[in-house]
């Protein structure tokens, strides 16, 4: 029987700050020949995101800190190639936790098939993806409805942008923050938000008051840090934060100090909600049936970047934290 090999990419090391490329190494490895109920997949696309910097971390998470020496994981999309479970046949596209390897071999049980009806299959990852799902479970987090002024930190990204898309769906006034005017022109132009600020231009605080002097009725937090406290000051009595990510102090090696102004919170009746997407797995398919009828309907768009090739795998994740990225960045493997 012939071989069968494939590419990974593994955590070399523990990154100090932003991580580079001698974080990671890239290893060959030969997939064992598939049992009852397994599955062989290519991968097609695999998604990078900032959340997995900190499971680079050697420290307790809400999941387990990736391993030195072993293979990275994280959102994909697959063709199936060979199965031997009968949920799964040839050309089958799946998704599955198994990104940043070429190939893989997984149980039927760790597959979710999706449909190619909309294209192109990287939407999966994006805002037909657990992106998009996140952004979806946000907005259900805290009731957001019709009339309410929500702002939204980080709204270039691959959660803000689908947030903001879904929140103008919902009749709200979308306020986004992003850092630099070609993404504040995305954001207005392609995105459909209201209002969208550059915060490297000016205190967050100032701008906010500028753009909505009578406050605000939701945060959708991303960023964390400076944001938030701009956000706390800038909330209604009332109001509610979303705190779905905090990519600003992802890189610090020393926790920042938190917000000075957290007694909004008493003062202002505010309301603040972490969500992780996966314990909201149970309504998958409710979120796939909202949001896959309005991406057909044409009411909802998919952004992406793209990034092709599998040796570009780690720039590409490199290059979220240094804002290379409008929309969900994917790497294309094949």
């Amino acid at each position: 029987m012939t071989k069968l090999l494939s590419r990974e990419i593994r955590l070399a090391s523990r990154p100090k700050g932003i991580p580079t490329a001698a974080n990671f190494t890239v290893a060959r490895t030969e997939l064992k020949p598939l049992r009852d109920q397994e599955v062989l997949v290519r991968n097609l696309f695999m998604s990078v995101d900032p959340y997995m910097r900190g499971r680079m971390n050697d420290g307790k998470s809400y999941v387990p800190p990736f391993a030195l020496g072993q293979p990275l994981d994280g959102g994909a999309v697959g063709e199936v190639i060979e199965s031997r479970a009968r949920e799964f046949k040839p050309g089958d596209a799946v998704i599955s936790n198994f990104g940043w390897r070429e190939c893989f071999v997984a149980s039927s049980e760790e597959l979710h098939a999706v449909s190619r009806e909309i294209r192109p299959l990287s939407v999966h990852l994006g805002a037909l993806g657990m992106t998009g799902m996140t952004a979806w479970v946000g907005l259900n987090l805290v009731e957001v409805k019709a009339g309410d002024v929500v702002f939204i930190s980080g709204a270039a990204g691959a959660v803000g942008n689908v947030a903001g898309q879904l929140a103008k769906l919902r009749g709200c006034r979308v306020i986004g923050s992003a850092g630099s005017m070609a993404k504040v022109m995305f954001l207005r132009t392609q995105c459909g938000f209201d209002i969208a600020f550059d915060y490297k231009a000016g205190p967050v605080l100032e701008q906010l008051q500028l753009e909505a002097p009578d406050g605000i009725d939701v945060y959708f937090d991303n960023v964390g840090g400076d944001t938030l406290e701009a956000a706390l000051s800038a909330l209604r009595v009332h109001g509610r934060i979303i705190a779905c990510g905090g990519i600003s102090g992802y890189n610090q090696e020393q926790p920042r100090p938190g917000p000075s102004n957290l007694f909004n919170i008493i003062t202002k009746r505010l309301t603040m909600k972490g969500l992780i997407v996966r314990d909201w797995l149970d309504r998958q398919g409710e979120f796939e049936k909202e949001v896959g009828g309005y991406l057909r309907a044409g009411l909802l768009k998919n952004h992406e970047t793209m990034v092709e090739g599998f040796d570009q795998a780690v720039g590409a994740f490199i290059g979220l934290f240094e804002g290379r990225n409008l929309g969900k960045m994917v790497v294309k493997l094949a």
